[in-house]
């Protein structure tokens, strides 16, 4: 008699050990884990307000990934959201502490820990990977629905091992963006409450899905044609500003400077919209610089 097949679904694993191998193995790992948690949280925190929230699961993701990563790597430094205090300040100076690393992995275990609190299923892991300060390794997953987003530097971004590119909308008006109402309350919402404003006469549509990594994977897979925040950090967007940038995107911040690490006012777009919103946000006073 033929043996019953076994149902129970098969993570992505890949054999290499390479940067990208262990990037993708961490990241669906951890997907797979975090995703056999929803609706069983047991601690619940807040950091930064009352919006900003913290979970034991985001803890156990972050450490399953440092393991994973230390394993292979034991010589690379890992910066990840977890082990940071909240607020603009702390990440900044941690970001600081490790900015001279010639390797740093650069970890979210959950981009949208309040939709995941909710059971909302807009929630992902993300994980870059920079090298003397520049991205070259990131990779999204989208538990949910099991989407694994990958970038390399100079080889292009993928999603199942499919090409992605942005969209082809040449201006706003035919434009659906993603914008995010961040957890700070003093400062980066009402900023861009005022960029969301202006942009909602100008654009087609607006999404928020509550997670930064997800809106820069789907600006990469033209899904959305261009994104804006103000008061992200470098875990938020990593991984997700070389997967638009592999894509064929643009990315800045919101003065159109060239992004970097320390970037928390982003603007990533198609590249064909970008002067335009970066215009609309000019006018309206929403740069956060």
């Amino acid at each position: 008699m033929k043996p019953l097949e076994s149902k129970t679904k098969v993570p992505y694993v890949v054999g290499s050990k390479s940067p990208t191998a262990v990037a993708i193995n961490c990241a669906s790992k951890a997907g797979e884990w975090i995703k056999s948690r929803l609706g069983l949280v047991k601690e619940l925190d807040t950091k930064l307000s009352a919006q900003d929230l913290v979970t034991d699961v985001d803890k156990g993701a972050e450490l399953m990934i440092r393991k994973l990563i230390l394993t292979h790597f034991p010589d690379h430094d890992i910066l990840g959201e977890e082990d940071v205090a909240p607020g603009a300040a702390a990440a900044v100076k941690a970001l600081s502490e490790v900015r001279d690393s010639e390797y740093l992995w650069i970890v979210d275990p959950i981009d949208g820990t309040t939709n995941f609190v909710h059971g909302f299923p807009y929630f992902c892991v993300s994980i870059a990977l920079a090298y003397k300060g520049e991205v070259i390794v990131g990779v999204i997953y989208d538990p949910i629905r099991d989407e694994l987003f990958v970038a390399e530097k100079g080889k292009g971004a993928y999603i199942h091992g499919k090409k992605s590119e942005v969209s082809n909308d040449g201006s706003l008006s035919d434009s659906i963006l993603a914008i995010g109402f961040n957890p700070d309350r003093d400062f980066a919402l009402p900023v861009n409450m005022k960029g969301i404003t202006a942009l909602s006469g100008e654009v087609r549509s607006l999404r928020a899905v509550g997670s930064a990594a997800l809106h820069l994977a789907y600006v990469a897979t033209g899904r959305v044609s261009g994104y804006y925040e103000v008061g992200l950090n470098s875990w938020d967007v990593a991984a997700g500003v070389l997967l638009v940038t592999e894509s064929g995107g643009v990315v800045s911040d919101t003065a159109g400077n060239p992004y970097h690490l320390g970037v928390r006012n982003l603007v990533a777009t198609n590249g064909k919209i970008h002067a335009e919103l970066l215009e609309t946000l000019s006018a309206a006073d929403a740069t956060g610089l």
